[in-house]
């Protein structure tokens, strides 16, 4: 019973210290990428700054996960790019750019 506590204890640490890190972005990286027409290998020489000036109205109202998906639809839509990796430092720079944009609007 006591050991099966003390596993329960640091499996819920564990999980803790991975939920905190995931999606933990530099907001200053994101807005370089979201501006940058090159990102992702774009090819329509847009970036995602063209049609979100300031982050505006980018993914409004999704939540994490949505947000991620947002991104990458439009990764391949709008900048004629390649997806990047949902878990990736670059999506979370950029949900951490928006999250910012966000708290200011």
């Amino acid at each position: 019973m006591k050991r099966t506590i003390m596993v329960m204890i640091a499996m819920t640490a564990v999980l803790r210290f991975f939920a905190a890190a995931y999606g933990q972005g530099n907001a200053e990286n994101g807005k370089a990428l979201f501006n940058d027409p090159q990102f992702a290998d774009g090819k329509a020489g847009v970036s995602c700054g063209s049609c979100h000036p300031d982050g505006k109205n980018a993914a409004k109202g999704a939540d994490d996960k949505g947000v991620r998906q947002i991104i990458n639809a439009c990764i391949k839509k709008a900048l004629q790019g390649t997806p990047i990796g949902p878990a990736s430092s670059q999506m979370d720079d950029l949900v951490a750019y928006l999250k910012s944009v966000k708290s200011r609007q």
